[in-house]
């Protein structure tokens, strides 16, 4: 079963809170999600593999540790999951990057896929798929579903806001992704927007509400 980690570092819940204010600008919102990421992304990559090489200091060589490659790719989930990427490409800048685009049916909140472009070999990397918001689970399940679709293994699903259905969702469907979350909310209401949340991430983002 893969691991839910509920981050508790007080840096990610002081910027959540000044996330959810509705008075937080449009720049104020984008910098705390591109910060929040980067907060996250440093917890989720602690197991990247390393190795040993010879670097010569100003006073001796001596073997020091460097990641073992550079294979991470991040994936975000169009639109909202956009804000993230620079989050996480602050920490890991050679990171490649593609996008999966889905589409929240109002009535029925079930995804539907609208665009797909991912690096060739994307099944050779680790990846961290991203969204700011994990509210049914619907989007996440089926972004993971694509990316198994093409071979994917090493998946971790990086969210600032969860509620406790989208978890439950996102493990049954996939219990071998690790889940990072940045807050734990209440539920979701009748309309599937989490309680009491931040509202529409991607309009925040883009300033388009």
């Amino acid at each position: 079963m893969g691991k839910v980690y509920v981050f508790d570092h007080p840096l990610i819940q002081h910027k959540t809170a000044l996330m959810r204010d509705k008075t937080c600008s449009v720049k104020d919102f984008r910098d705390l999600v591109r910060e929040v990421a980067s907060l996250m992304t440093f917890e989720a990559t602690r197991d990247l593999p390393l190795k040993k090489v010879e670097i010569e200091t100003p006073m001796a060589k001596a073997e020091f540790n460097v990641l073992e490659g550079e294979d991470v790719a991040v994936v975000p989930i169009l639109r909202a999951g956009l804000g993230m990427v620079d989050g996480v490409l602050d920490l890991i800048p050679n990171a490649k990057v593609g996008h999966i685009g889905l589409y929240r049916d109002p009535v029925t909140h079930e995804p539907h896929e609208y665009y797909c472009k991912l690096p060739y070999d994307i099944e050779k990397r680790r990846i961290f798929v991203v969204d700011p918001m994990l509210a049914t689970g619907g989007s996440a399940v089926a972004a993971l579903n694509m990316l198994k679709e093409h071979g994917c293994v090493k998946m971790h699903f990086l969210c600032i806001i969860a509620a406790p259905e989208g978890i439950r969702a996102l493990q049954e469907a996939h219990p071998d992704v690790d889940l990072y979350v940045g807050a734990l909310d209440d539920h979701l209401n009748d309309h599937g927007y989490i309680v009491p949340g931040l509202g529409d991430a991607g309009d925040r983002i883009f300033g388009t509400k």
